[in-house]
């Protein structure tokens, strides 16, 4: 930790969300002030890689200056008043909980900036595609920093029209379908979400989340509180997606550009169960009390079903794509973080936590490596890659294959990297939930879900088998192994994925004091 002045760290927030907005504005100039290229096309992307740099570097100094003693105060505040007459606030503030997620989409958003300069997505020319990457980055991020519920609603809303265009204009097969029902299921879900805000905000008397939380409920009545659960549960279900709301999800993956996916997966996947912690778990308690049984027997329905999906897939003969199965398998690590949350004990809501930025990472990493071995075989179709080009990635690019056998198997939970540690921790605080909860049921729900890691091994297994580990004919030319820039932009994602593997308390150091206020009544 480094002394900032407190001025300073309010400042820093602030770029960090409005940042990338001026940058999209900026992108959209004749020409992007203060940077040259051999194109104009090149100038813009350099534009892209510049901005969302500097919104990172300061996310970073951001994380720095944070006081990791008091992990559970509400640091870089902003609050200013903006609607009077509806008390609607500026209301901007960091925690450990939404630390880790704003340095996570700073990260992330880099990195496809950075891969998308060398390797831009096939489609119109790349002014308006950086403009909606930064976009949709300032959405994201203010997401996670806003403290005022309506501003919390326009700041999840704000993400939806850049990635519709993403994956409509730069996407691949069948991306005109894909990107209507993206944005048809979030919509529907957003607008009942919508009203269980308005619901809230109005018979509480403030939209203030931080006053809000600090109520715990007690100024809404057991009726208000469980009409706005489900209200913001269904907008919050469809984003994370939980089962049976996940189907656009697949769709939108699999026609969505490379850093589309990333994206998606790797940080608007986190809106919605960031908004189940921040806003459900300590505005309306009661109410969520009375949800969350059926919200963790959703939750392993999705890990079962996703499990079960993949490994449909992943057999021979199914013409399974590598992509859509990837998809599918975030349904299923979702719903260890659905159940976490849905035991409302510190050990299960720091696991969903935990999960949510192991995912992002390790997802992150597969959908940029899917989408690496597809730009060197022309497919992602597993039985092609498996057979008809005798894919052998160990012997015709054996970093690459050696990166996807690492994906894999820190996806399926091997301990000593990132994905065991969420998974373990969401099915330990099923295994003791919190007081009013019934324990058979949940007993029931963590066998449910010990049973979805065995699948989930498995399906990894089968892809890593067939994908890398084919016999190599002799005839098959070799393909061009790991880049320069590949290796700038996955190489955070391997070490981040060991280190939060070996050191899990770098961020339940973080989350797990923020979490004991929230649930104990709010944050200060």
């Amino acid at each position: 930790m480094i002394d900032i002045n407190e001025s300073v760290m309010q400042f820093l927030l602030a770029f960090v969300v409005v940042g990338p907005l001026l940058g999209a504005a900026a992108a959209l100039l004749p020409a992007p002030p203060g940077l040259k290229g051999k194109s104009p096309e090149q100038a813009v992307l350099r534009h892209g890689v510049t901005v969302t740099g500097a919104v990172l570097i300061a996310a970073i100094v951001l994380a720095l200056g944070f006081d990791h003693d008091q992990p559970s105060k509400m640091q870089a505040s902003t609050d200013i008043s903006w609607i009077p007459a509806l008390d609607v606030r500026i209301h901007l503030g960091i925690d450990g909980i939404s630390l880790p997620l704003l340095v996570l989409t700073a990260l992330l958003t880099f990195l496809c900036a950075l891969y998308s300069y060398f390797k831009m997505p096939e489609g119109p020319a790349p002014k308006a595609f950086v403009a909606l990457l930064l976009v949709l980055e300032s959405g994201t991020l203010a997401t996670f920093a806003v403290l005022d519920l309506l501003l919390f609603f326009l700041a999840f809303e704000m993400v939806l029209i850049p990635m519709y265009f993403l994956i409509a204009r730069w996407g691949g097969e069948g991306r005109s379908q894909a990107a209507w029902r993206f944005i048809l299921y979030t919509l529907l879900g957003s607008v009942v979400m919508l009203l269980g805000l308005l619901l809230i905000g109005i018979k509480a008397g403030t939209f203030d989340m931080m006053a809000l939380a600090t109520d715990n409920g007690r100024s809404l009545t057991t009726s208000v509180q469980v009409t706005a659960v489900l209200a913001i549960g269904i907008g919050l279900a469809v984003k994370t997606p939980m089962w049976p709301l996940h189907s656009w999800l697949p769709d939108a993956h699999t026609a969505a550009p490379t850093v589309g996916s990333v994206l998606l997966a790797g940080v608007l996947l986190k809106m919605g169960t960031y908004g189940f912690v921040r806003i459900l778990l300590p505005i309306a308690p009661d109410g969520f009390r009375t949800f969350a049984p059926y919200l963790a027997a959703l939750a392993v329905v999705g890990i079962i079903y996703g499990s079960l999906a993949c490994l449909a897939l992943a057999r021979q003969g199914a013409k399974g794509d590598l992509k859509r199965l990837i998809a599918y398998s975030s349904v299923g690590h979702m719903g260890f973080v659905l159940l976490g949350i849905a035991t409302m004990t510190p050990t299960g809501v720091n696991g969903a936590l935990f999960a949510n930025i192991a995912h992002g990472l390790i997802t992150g990493l597969l959908f940029f490596l899917v989408g690496a071995l597809k730009d060197r075989t022309g497919t992602t179709d597993l039985d092609t890659l498996a057979e008809e080009t005798g894919a052998a990635l160990y012997g015709r690019a054996p970093r690459l294959g050696g990166l996807l056998a690492f994906a894999a198997v820190a996806s399926l939970g091997l301990p000593g990297l990132a994905g065991f540690w969420g998974e373990m921790l969401a099915l330990f605080g099923a295994f003791r939930p919190a007081e009013g909860l019934s324990r058979p049921a949940f007993l029931t729900f963590m066998a449910i879900g010990a049973f979805g890691t065995l699948l989930t091994a498995a399906y990894l297994l089968i892809v890593v088998r067939r994908v890398c580990m084919g016999a190599l004919p002799q005839d098959a030319p070799r393909l061009t192994d790991v880049r320069g820039y590949e290796f700038a932009a996955w190489t955070p994602l391997v070490v981040l994925t060991v280190v939060a593997g070996l050191w899990p308390k770098a961020l339940l150091g973080l989350s797990d004091p923020a979490v004991q206020q929230l649930l104990a009544g709010g944050t200060r």
